[in-house]
């Protein structure tokens, strides 16, 4: 194999920045000139990996194909790149103690001094080489979260400076930073820029091309200024400014020429860039002004970011029927309440979505939304957790089995009827995360039913994460009153997928079909959804 090139991308100023996009949307014009490009995420936070985090401070989990739970923004590199990650791609400071930790207590080091250099450093160098080496890339996008400046970067600013002076005109490094506007003098500011790039700089790293983050147009003598003054080229300043989609992004750095400027330095020959399929559904989004409501029944709508592929997929969906989705949150604890004016929303949305979550907090507002749903024949997608309910739903109403409910609602076991349960045997086939089901897992789907038609296939895989199933006890009389299992898996152990036979749509999956939407091509049973909505309008 031959050597890969690096990318790195940092973050000054401030967080919350946008690095995420900035890496997305450099991969995306590389991968679009036809060279193989992954992207993977360095996180100096000290947890193993997000997986425990509260999606109130972290946004979703986004899992990939090989179980990893990971940050978001790696469901923003596949989703701009349409590659899919693995594992290797997702690296935190913990995940990097603990090894380097386990190694000592192994004798590894001989009894030698562990040190944040080399030892620490040096493992994270190599979790980038590893990365690059098990998805034999061309090219090795790296995003360093939080902000130049950290405490807790530091070990991996030391890193990016070494795998500098190794890798020489083989990486680039790439620095996105903002130009704060203040009112009372009307301008933007390159001060803070300035501090952060010699902060940068102080550490050993040096940039090569730095993104202008900025709310407005930036004047090309601010672009001017912070080359003089950051020694950057000209050229390679690039202005980011706020668009009104992220999809936008990659065409506006390709306009500015940074494809051009990666190449040279990267010394990648001359490339050609093959934009038009972005460039469709970009206009597509600019053109499309009728908007659909959609609800949102989630337990974390404080935080936009707990249901960012979600949102994305829906979104994506809506422009494939030259709809505008606009979200609705409706809030299930004030279902439970017999809120007036959430019922009132609930009325109003064209469909509902009801997406995964764990704990028994506001599920009787999800039953009581499935129930509405069922009953209105208004269209509904239960996600993970929303599948979950469906089944509870359908058997307190149309069962009549009153106690009906999970396992997990349960834990003073109440009830005799665990519709939902937690299978002992479920340990023999994880692949991570002890009691829970992550990953990727193949479906097999039934002929003739609303699903299937949707894949147009039998057979597929989807991720997962979770830890209760269908409890099979009750299939049959599901399946008796209506309450279709659509998918199982291959073994027929495990309902995946279900659906009303007699409602227009109401679809229920296992797995989270929103981690393989993608900007211009959604996820089936997205598209579904919303081809419900639109042919029942």
């Amino acid at each position: 194999m031959k050597t890969p090139k690096f990318i790195l991308v940092t973050g000054g100023v401030c967080s919350s920045l946008g690095k995420g996009i900035v890496a997305a949307s450099t991969a995306a014009i590389l991968k679009s000139a036809g060279l193989k490009v992954a992207i993977m995420k360095l996180d100096p936070y000290l947890n193993v990996d997000p997986g425990t985090m509260s999606p109130f401070q972290h946004g979703e989990v986004f899992v990939l194909d090989d179980g990893a739970e990971t940050d978001l923004d790696l469901g923003h590199y596949e989703r701009f790149t349409e590659t899919h990650l693995s594992e290797f791609c997702s690296v935190s400071t913990g995940k990097v103690y603990s090894e380097v930790l386990e190694e000592e207590r192994d004798g590894k080091y001989l009894g030698g001094t562990i040190q944040v250099v080399p030892h620490i450093t040096g493992k994270i160098i190599s979790k980038v080489e590893l990365a690059a080496k098990k998805m034999e890339v061309d090219v090795l996008v790296v995003e360093l979260g939080g902000t130049v400046g950290d405490i807790e970067g530091e070990p991996f600013l030391e890193a990016i400076r070494q795998m500098q002076s190794k890798y020489g005109s083989d990486m680039v490094c790439q620095h996105v930073t903002l130009l704060p506007f203040l009112a009372a003098s009307n301008e933007l500011k390159t001060k803070p820029t300035q501090i952060s790039v010699r902060e940068l700089r102080r550490m050993g790293v040096v940039p090569d091309v730095i993104f202008l983050r900025a709310d407005c147009k930036i004047p090309k003598k601010l672009l001017k200024k912070v080359s003089y003054f950051c020694d950057v080229d000209e050229e390679a300043v690039i202005p980011a400014e706020t668009v009104n989609s992220i999809y936008e992004v990659p065409l506006r750095f390709q306009k500015s020429g940074l494809g051009e400027i990666l190449a040279k330095k990267l010394n990648l020959g001359k490339l050609k860039f093959k934009f038009s399929e972005w460039e469709k559904g970009i206009d597509k989004m600019k053109t499309t002004k009728e908007e659909l409501l959609i609800g949102l029944a989630g337990k974390y709508n404080e935080l936009d970011d707990a249901y960012l592929s979600v949102i994305e997929a829906s979104k994506s969906a809506g422009f494939f029927f030259d709809k505008r989705v606009k979200i609705e949150w409706i809030d299930t604890e004030k279902i439970e309440e017999q809120d007036g004016e959430e019922w009132e929303k609930l009325t109003k949305v064209a469909g509902v979505i009801v997406p995964g979550g764990f704990g028994n907090r506001g599920i009787e507002g999800k039953i009581e939304v499935a129930r509405y749903c069922r009953e209105s024949n208004k269209p509904y997608l239960g996600l993970c957790l929303g599948s979950q309910i469906m089944a509870i739903e359908f058997a307190r109403n149309v069962l009549k089995i009153k106690d009906a409910t999970s396992e997990e609602f349960d834990e003073n076991k109440k009830s005799k009827n665990h519709v939902v349960h937690f299978m002992p045997e479920q340990r023999k086939i994880m692949k991570k995360g002890a009691t829970m089901r992550l990953g990727a897992y193949p479906c097999v789907l039934k002929k003739g039913t609303k699903v299937q038609k949707l894949y147009g296939e039998t057979k597929i895989s989807e991720r997962h994460r979770h830890r209760y199933e269908f409890n099979n006890k009750y299939r049959e009389r599901f399946e008796k009153a209506g309450f279709c299992i659509a998918g199982i898996s291959p073994d027929r152990s495990l309902m995946e997928v279900v659906e009303i036979t007699d409602h227009p749509f109401m679809i229920g999956s296992q797995f989270h079909p929103e981690f393989l939407s993608r900007p211009f091509k959604p996820h089936p049973l997205f598209r579904g959804f919303l081809s419900a909505i639109v042919k029942g309008k």
